[in-house]
């Protein structure tokens, strides 16, 4: 793993921005495409504000997402996919493909078996992810599901997951918050070539320091990441303070 230690959140979404371009880009040289997944978020706002701007053949891009709640409306703004569409999509040409996750939950289990169908055919090459303030990645909480080989599996939401997005201001009340989702497994999103991890805040402060010291266990599986192929992990100032000598109990 490869620690990048930026000044603020605007200098790590430069940075990650253009550490995922260059794999994208390298990917399409070799491959011809790329299969890349990207998470939606406030973490993640900066680096897909640079990523438009760097030099990739987005009509070689293959876009997956990494998670979607379960009945939701997909132009609602909590959705993944609106998120995707508004701060991605629509900013540059045309893409290969974009698989979105239908949110409708009388229809969740044939989504999944269909997006399973898909990921077999398109191995990720590059996600863009980050961690959750609980230790989750993507949308899977602890305990975690380590064992499952499907690229997506329906999760139950835990509460602190859920109180999370009320404090970034996605919904007005926890009771909003879907009790389920739709999300890649840790095993899929750790398949992939390379992992961009743009981690922001001092609120995720904890979850950083859970990632690189915690034992990788089902109850962290923010850890996980330490066992990616190609890891890189952008902090600011903010969310790096834990880090050094490990102060989580302070």
């Amino acid at each position: 793993m490869v620690i990048s230690i930026c000044e603020d959140k605007k200098s790590l979404g430069m940075n990650a921005a253009r550490k995922g371009a260059l794999c994208i880009a390298e990917t399409i040289k070799k491959k011809g495409e790329a299969n890349v997944a990207f998470v939606s978020g406030l973490s993640q706002i900066e680096t897909l504000r640079n990523l438009v701007k760097e030099d990739i053949d987005w009509s070689c891009v293959n876009v997956f997402l990494l998670d979607e709640y379960v009945g939701i409306d997909r132009k609602e703004k909590t959705s993944s996919s609106l998120f995707i569409r508004e701060n991605l999509i629509s900013k540059v040409p045309s893409l290969k493909s974009f698989h979105e996750i239908n949110p409708d939950e009388k229809n969740m289990h044939a989504t999944v078996k269909e997006l399973n169908a898909v990921m077999k055919d398109h191995p990720l090459d590059v996600s863009f992810i980050c961690i959750g303030e609980n230790g989750h990645l993507a949308f899977n909480d602890p305990p975690a599901d380590f064992d499952t080989k499907d690229a997506y599996i329906i999760v139950e939401l835990e509460a602190r997951s859920r109180r999370q997005q009320v404090n970034e201001g996605w919904f007005k009340k926890v009771a909003d918050v879907p009790k389920k989702a739709i999300t890649m497994s840790i095993n899929e999103i750790l398949s992939s070539e390379h992992l961009i991890i743009s981690c922001p805040e001092q609120r995720k402060a904890k979850a950083v320091a859970m990632a690189l010291f915690d034992d990788i266990t089902p109850l962290s599986p923010a850890a996980a990441v330490k066992r990616g192929k190609d890891t890189h992990l952008f902090l600011d100032r903010q969310s790096s303070c834990l880090i050094f000598s490990d102060k989580r109990t302070i």
